[in-house]
């Protein structure tokens, strides 16, 4: 499986940017997929994760400000991000727990909110 993710950028707080990870390698459709990311200084958190049928969870950070949806005929996850904060600012990595087991990273996409 591989996972190829884009969108990152710089903005000024408040400001909105897409996130998008593109997975191959596997059924899509069938996995689990979520966002995670590492600021400075901090652990890896998870941000927002939605299951093969839809379900979704969001870190309390994110909750309504951040979406994330999946188009399962593109093979791609997004991280609608709106309202972005100074600490927001980090690395943000696309993850798959695809059905047959395991879990996959792929590289990270920076994202830096400006005050």
């Amino acid at each position: 499986v591989q996972l190829q993710a884009s969108g990152g950028g710089s903005v000024e707080a408040g400001g909105s940017l897409t996130l998008s990870c593109v997975a191959t390698g596997s059924r899509f459709s069938l996995n689990d997929m979520g966002w995670y990311r590492l600021g400075s200084g901090q652990q890896r958190e998870s941000v927002a994760t939605i299951t093969h049928d839809g379900r979704t969870n969001y870190a309390d950070s994110a909750k309504g400000r951040f979406t994330i949806s999946r188009d399962n005929a593109k093979a791609t996850v997004y991280l609608h991000m709106n309202n972005l904060r100074p600490e927001d600012t980090a690395i943000y990595f696309c993850n798959v727990r695809p059905y047959f087991g395991g879990e996959y990273w792929g590289k990270g996409t920076q994202v830096t909110v400006s005050s």
